[in-house]
């Protein structure tokens, strides 16, 4: 098959409307736009985003910067401060904060972050830290794992 080959099927395509062509052609005189008005007459009804005085969409939509995220990644938090409590080389996760106490809901993955210090060595895993959980855990002797939520 080439490309001189295609051809569109039998049917598919309308020879175009002649109109103002006489009486008797079907569409003659006002060429079926009617007698007056706006849309009879000649050149763009109107101008595109026009929606008939009521205000367009893009005057509608927010002014900002910034739309907010769609999905928003919800986690569940909680401050290196707080962990200083847990005894020397505990393995965090959210279940293991969930037992002891320090967590008491599960509002999605786990997320450690910096506010406060860390004297203990712990093995965190979780699924996302901030630099500053980070570091204030490797500086105590611990290690970060980041685990798929």
């Amino acid at each position: 098959m080439r490309i001189n080959d295609v051809v569109p099927q039998k049917g598919s395509r309308k020879r175009r409307r002649r109109v103002g062509r006489g009486i008797s052609a079907g569409q003659g005189a006002s060429c079926g736009f009617g007698m007056r008005g706006q849309k009879s007459r000649s050149g763009r009804g109107t101008r595109p985003g026009f929606e008939g005085g009521q205000m367009p969409l893009y005057r509608r939509v927010p002014k900002l910067k910034h739309f907010t995220v769609i999905n928003p990644k919800h986690y569940t938090t909680i401050n290196v401060g707080k962990l200083a409590s847990l005894p020397d080389n505990t393995e965090v996760t959210l279940a293991s904060l969930m037992n002891a106490g320090l967590l008491t809901t599960n509002d999605g993955p786990l997320k450690i972050l910096g506010d406060g210090e860390l004297t203990v060595p712990l093995t965190v895993k979780a699924a996302a830290f901030t630099a500053g959980a980070r570091n204030k855990i490797e500086a105590a002797g611990g290690s970060c794992e980041i685990i798929e939520a």
